[in-house]
């Protein structure tokens, strides 16, 4: 692990879910994932003080950081002011404007509170990338990786896995981070499938997955009373007796297709 002295001095705020990455195993790995992409340019989410960006940097792509904390920017721009493949957004990462263009590999060591909503705008709106390595509470890893009829399984598990193929990369305890948070952490890379749904899918899905966990003790038929029979449930694939946590991701996706197309009242304008 790093010696924290070694870190250009920056004040963590809690408001912003900061907690920065020290261990120099989980920072290689984190590196070696992002620069293993082909993609011809870099995207760091939340740099903080920039230990990530050094080594990606390194490698010679363009490379755009985002970056909510005004000091962070002060101090990032100052760090590689001479570097003319660096440029830094200042912004929050789950609704900045970011540059269109050839595909990123995309890195980044969330800020925790915000993870998960970045995520869905990262899988959601068409921004191109074909490698995500990206740090996460243990437990929202764990959904995202989450098997029907477990626990952790819900919508994020469904969308993220019709979209990438997800593998953990390392997992940490609160001593990687300065400071130290209440929780264990891991690190997933994302690849995306070749059948992966298309963006107004992916909208729809979404739509299908919040009105079925909505209660996730409950039956489908339940969920969706007052919205869709339980016949028409059925007719997309859909047990009306069922969960929503036994049903794969394979059949979320195919019910989805079918009642875009025979119930299209059911999703917002």
């Amino acid at each position: 692990m790093s010696d924290s002295a070694q870190l250009p001095r920056l004040r963590a705020k809690k408001r912003l879910g900061q907690n920065f990455l020290v261990n120099e195993g989980a920072i290689a790995t984190i590196v070696g994932a992002a620069l293993g992409s082909t993609a011809p340019r870099l995207l760091e989410i939340g740099p903080g003080p920039g230990v990530l960006t050094e080594r990606l940097l390194a490698d010679g792509r363009p490379l755009w950081a985002v970056d909510l904390d005004p000091e962070a920017c002060v101090l990032l721009r100052e760090r590689f002011a001479t570097t003319p493949h660096f440029h830094l957004e200042e912004g929050d990462a789950v609704r900045i404007r970011l540059p269109e263009g050839e595909p990123w590999s995309v890195v980044g060591n969330l800020p925790y509170n915000a993870a998960t909503p970045i995520l869905a705008r990262l899988l959601t709106e068409g921004i191109p990338w074909n490698r995500m390595a990206l740090m996460f509470q243990l437990e929202v890893a764990q959904k995202l990786m989450g098997e029907p009829g477990t626990k952790a399984y819900g919508p994020l598990s469904v969308l993220a896995q019709l979209c990438a193929r997800l593998t953990r990369l390392v997992k940490l305890g609160p001593g990687s981070f300065r400071p130290a948070p209440k929780v264990d952490s891991a690190v997933v890379q994302f690849e995306p499938r070749p059948d992966a749904p298309s963006l107004a899918e992916r909208r729809a899905l979404l739509s299908v997955l919040h009105r079925s966990f909505a209660h996730r003790r409950k039956t489908l038929a339940n969920n969706w009373q007052g919205c869709l029979p339980a016949e028409a449930l059925a007719e997309a694939g859909l047990a009306p007796m069922l969960r929503a946590e036994v049903i794969t991701p394979s059949d979320w996706l195919s019910a989805t297709r079918h009642l875009l197309i025979h119930h299209p009242e059911v999703f917002p304008s």
